[in-house]
């Protein structure tokens, strides 16, 4: 039995999890909720995605030849789950409509934890979300600094992490944001929001993080240091990452990659829709270990980390798969999620 899905929102987050969904065996995605006839609204049509929207909207899309099924409402009672991939603090005003419904909610990072029953990881809390009404799947920095943390902590105590985030400035389809000639402290203080964010997964843990953001639109870039309860080594770190999901190392020594730009050029070159990386993905020779302290880099692509996490979170939801390993196999599967990168 497949499960029935609705998408509201079909912007940079949204049409990344409407395809990811649309692959799914065990999914239908009914449609799409969008408010604006735009061109993202034209690529759904040719798509053939159902495209819904508000009455006084109807006529507009209709105008520039995108046929519309009907309301929100009408949507909603055709599915199961509704993910809301709206813009930061927008899912809040449509949740009573959701829960009139009776629908199950998924909503994104940028929402307050508070919106959801939990803030979701699939390598961390599936167990948890299963059969939940709502969650929240975390940011795309939070779903980064989560994965590599609970990596390392599934065999040692973590005991504390201080993590450096330069941050991308705006998406690439933006033009109307982020520095041109500048990095900016974003935010100007210390603690930045993250740290809190990931204590929202993984709870109580001693973590500090900072954050700037940079003129580019690639990927974030994480620097972080972790002290352990025992000592370690840089082999058994990469053994680590190389058995966890959603975590891809990349050798620039055997391939040459030492930016975000060729992340992403071997991204296209794989045949990965937009050039997404759903990974994160650590360079080999940033890994550091003196003692019990680990240090590493990795490169976090802000606008497809969290499509995965999205795809198990409707099976957690609608409890249609209860193991988090055959959720996670099937979505990796179905979207080419890989271990390594550009290695020889």
């Amino acid at each position: 039995m497949s499960v029935r899905v609705a998408i509201n929102g079909f912007g940079t987050i949204g049409k990344r999890v409407a395809d990811a969904v649309a692959k799914q065996g065990d999914m239908i995605l009914v449609g799409i909720y969008k408010n604006r006839p735009n061109y993202e609204a034209y690529v759904a049509y040719r798509k053939g995605y159902p495209i819904y929207t508000s009455a006084e909207r109807v006529s507009e899309f209709e105008k520039r030849g995108i046929p519309v099924r009907g309301t929100l409402e009408d949507l909603l009672v055709k599915v199961e789950v509704v993910i809301d991939t709206t813009p930061s603090k927008v899912g809040e005003s449509y949740r009573p409509i959701y829960e009139r419904h009776g629908v199950r909610m998924i909503f994104q990072g940028g929402e307050k934890a508070s919106i959801a029953e939990i803030s979701f990881n699939a390598l961390v809390n599936y167990d948890k979300a299963i059969g939940a009404r709502s969650v929240r799947v975390v940011s795309c920095n939070t779903t980064g600094l989560v994965r590599i943390i609970k990596a390392i902590s599934n065999h040692y105590r973590v005991e504390k992490v201080r993590a450096y985030i330069v941050r991308r400035a705006a998406d690439p389809k933006e033009i109307s944001r982020g520095p041109i000639n500048a990095i900016v402290l974003d935010p100007p203080k210390i603690p930045s929001h993250h740290a809190d964010d990931v204590k929202s997964v993984l709870g109580d843990i001693d973590i500090v993080t900072m954050a700037v953001a940079a003129p580019t639109t690639l990927m974030h870039v994480h620097m972080i240091s972790m002290r352990l309860s025992e000592n370690t080594t840089k082999q058994r770190i990469l053994d680590i990452l190389g058995e966890t999901p959603r975590i891809a190392t990349v050798s620039s020594d055997q391939s040459g990659i030492t930016s975000t730009a060729e992340i992403i050029e071997v991204a296209r070159d794989m045949g990965r829709p937009r050039g997404d990386v759903y990974e994160n993905v650590v360079w080999e020779e940033s890994i550091d270990v003196r003692g019990n302290e680990v240090n590493l880099i990795q490169a976090i692509h802000q606008e497809a980390i969290v499509v995965p996490e999205n795809i198990d979170a409707i099976r957690a939801i609608t409890g249609m798969e209860k193991d988090w390993r055959r959720s996670i196999a099937k979505t990796d599967s179905t979207i080419g999620i890989v271990r390594t990168f550009a290695k020889a």
